[in-house]
C-alpha cells in the first residue's frame, strides 16, 4: 500500500508563490466542531475574530449555528455585519472617530445588534452624546480589570459607580460585564483553572448581586486558554479566537485543548550561502516577529532547522547534519502566533486533499 502523504503535503506545489499563507478548511471544520463539544453547544459560545478575518470562515462558524461574535477592529464588526451576524461586540472602548465608524455600522445593518466597552465615566458621556445625536440606542459592556493591567476598570467601588451611571445614561442600554484574563495563561491546566477562579472570584460575588437585583449580570468572559472554565459559570460567554487555526504556542502550552494546527505559512529556500545554512523567504513582513527568535516558526517537513537571524525578507536557517535542501524546496511553517501572522496577508490559500482548492480573503485585514 502506498503511504499516505503528510495531512500539510501540497501536491503539483511548482507554481505557488512564496511566503504565502495556506488554511486548511477540512480541519478548520473539525476545530469548529471540537470548540461546540466542549463548550457545550453554541449558548456559551461568543468567538472573536481577530484571529482569521474571514467572511469564508465566519460564515463557516454561523452555519453551525454560532451567531454571536467578539471582534477587536471597527474593520472586523462591518465583516461580521456583512455577513448577517446576529450579535456583535466591539471588545474595545471606542474614540470619537471610531464611534462615529461603529454608529454608522448599526445604521448600515440594522440586522446585527452592535455593542462596546466602557471603562470610565467620560467614554460614557462620549458614547450617549453621540447615540442621542444619531437617534440610537448603543448597547454595552462594562470593562473589568482582573489583573491584566491593560483596560478596564477594576471591580470595587468605583465599577459600581460606572454601572450605575450606565443604567441611567440616555441612549446607553447595560448589558452587562466583560473581563480579559490573558494574563493566565499557565500550561498546567489545573494551575490555569485556579489563577483563573481566584481573578473572577470578585466578579462572581458582584454579579450574583446583579442577579438578585434583577439587573444586567452576563458575563463576556476569557480567550482561549480559558474559555473552557468560563463555558461552565451561569449566564457567560467565552470568547475563544485562535482555535479555528491553532498554532505552536497553544500547541506546545494547551494541551487539555485538541485542535489541530489548520494553517501553514509557506516559504521557499532562496539561497544557500554556506555549508550548513539556507535562507528562505520568511521574513518579518510574513509572520509574526514578537517572540523571541527560537519561537516564531517550526518547520513540519524538516523539524531540525534552527534560525539564526532574521530581518524584513529573510530568514537564515541552520541545516542539521544529514538534511539536503535546494534552491526553490518548499518549506510548511507552523508559526508560534497565528493570530498577527494572518494580519500580513491579502488572501490565504485553501488546501483540500492536497490540493489547492481556492481562496479565501482575509476580509478585515485592513484596518
Amino acid at each position: 500500500m502506498k503511504p499516505l502523504s503528510p495531512w500539510y503535503l501540497i501536491h503539483n506545489n511548482n507554481n505557488l508563490d512564496t511566503p504565502a499563507l495556506a488554511v486548511y478548511p477540512d480541519r478548520v471544520a473539525q476545530n469548529i466542531r471540537l470548540c461546540l463539544a466542549l463548550a457545550g453547544g453554541t449558548d456559551h459560545l461568543r468567538p472573536h475574530v481577530k484571529t482569521h478575518k474571514s467572511a469564508a470562515l465566519t460564515r463557516l462558524l454561523i452555519a453551525s449555528g454560532i451567531s454571536s461574535f467578539k471582534c477587536a477592529t471597527v474593520a472586523e464588526a462591518e465583516m461580521l455585519g456583512g455577513c448577517s451576524a446576529g450579535d456583535v461586540l466591539l471588545a474595545y472602548q471606542p474614540t470619537a472617530a471610531k464611534l462615529e465608524r461603529l454608529l454608522a455600522l448599526m445604521l448600515k445593518y440594522p440586522g446585527t445588534s452592535f455593542s462596546c466597552l466602557v471603562d470610565n465615566p467620560a467614554t460614557l458621556e462620549l458614547l450617549s452624546a453621540a447615540a442621542v445625536r444619531k437617534k440610537l440606542t448603543l448597547p454595552v459592556y462594562i470593562d473589568l480589570n482582573i489583573g491584566m493591567n491593560r483596560t478596564g476598570i477594576a471591580p470595587g467601588k468605583k465599577a459600581r459607580e460606572l454601572y450605575a451611571q450606565a443604567l441611567a445614561t440616555p441612549q446607553i442600554e447595560l448589558r452587562g460585564l466583560h473581563a480579559y484574563d490573558g494574563h493566565i495563561h499557565a500550561s498546567n491546566p489545573n494551575e490555569r483553572e485556579l489563577a483563573c477562579t481566584a481573578a473572577f472570584a470578585p466578579v462572581e460575588a458582584w454579579r450574583n448581586e446583579l442577579k438578585t437585583a434583577g439587573l444586567p449580570y452576563r458575563l463576556i468572559a476569557g480567550g482561549t486558554p480559558t474559555f473552557v472554565f468560563h463555558a461552565r459559570r451561569e449566564h457567560t460567554e467565552c470568547s475563544p479566537g485562535t482555535f479555528v487555526y491553532w498554532d505552536q504556542n497553544y500547541l506546545n502550552s494547551l494541551a487539555e485543548q485538541p485542535f489541530l494546527p489548520a494553517a501553514l505559512v509557506l516559504t521557499r529556500v532562496i539561497s544557500v550561502p554556506a555549508p550548513g545554512l539556507v535562507c528562505v523567504d520568511l521574513g518579518h513582513k510574513a509572520i509574526a516577529s514578537e517572540n523571541n527568535l527560537l519561537q516564531r516558526v517550526t518547520f513540519l517537513n524538516c523539524p531540525g532547522l534552527t534560525p539564526l537571524s532574521h530581518s524584513e525578507e529573510h530568514l537564515v536557517l541552520s541545516v542539521p547534519a544529514g538534511t539536503q535542501l535546494e534552491v526553490g524546496d518548499l518549506l510548511y511553517g507552523l508559526p508560534f502566533h497565528i493570530c498577527p501572522t494572518i494580519a500580513f496577508y491579502d488572501q490565504t490559500l485553501t488546501i483540500r486533499d492536497h490540493q489547492l482548492s481556492g481562496y479565501w480573503e482575509v476580509t478585515a485585514r485592513k484596518r
